[in-house]
């Protein structure tokens, strides 16, 4: 397992964009896929985007495909979720995860969140 620390949140107004960051520990996390999950207040959580451990294609939720881009940098053992054209409805706290293949992201590690706030 790897461990998993966001950051980047925020508070942005509508049309602003961010770019959130996740640091992961141990040698192996090019092993892993990468996901970005999100929970806004009184919703379940959400899956937004991945990337596998290779890269590769990514996979996004329809409603941030071409406003959100994630990637990853293994050299680094980090992880991005660049976020632009911000709308009030992506308000939530954002979630690193990662997984090996195969697996479910529920198994996997997952960061402890951080906080997006998106004004109108």
């Amino acid at each position: 397992q790897v461990q998993l620390v966001e950051s980047g949140g925020g508070l942005v107004q509508a049309g602003g964009s961010l770019r959130l960051s996740c640091a992961a520990s141990g040698r192996t996390f090019s092993s892993y896929g990468v996901g970005w999950f999100r929970q806004a207040p009184g919703k379940e959580r959400e899956f937004v985007a991945s990337i596998r451990y290779s890269g590769g294609e990514p996979y996004y939720k329809d409603s941030v495909k071409g406003r959100f881009t994630i990637s990853r940098d293994n050299a680094k053992n980090m992880a991005y979720l660049q976020m632009t054209s911000l709308k009030p409805e992506d308000t939530a706290v954002y979630y690193c995860a990662a997984k090996m293949a195969g697996s479910a992201w529920s198994s996997g590690s997952w960061g402890q969140g951080t906080q997006v706030t998106v004004s109108a």
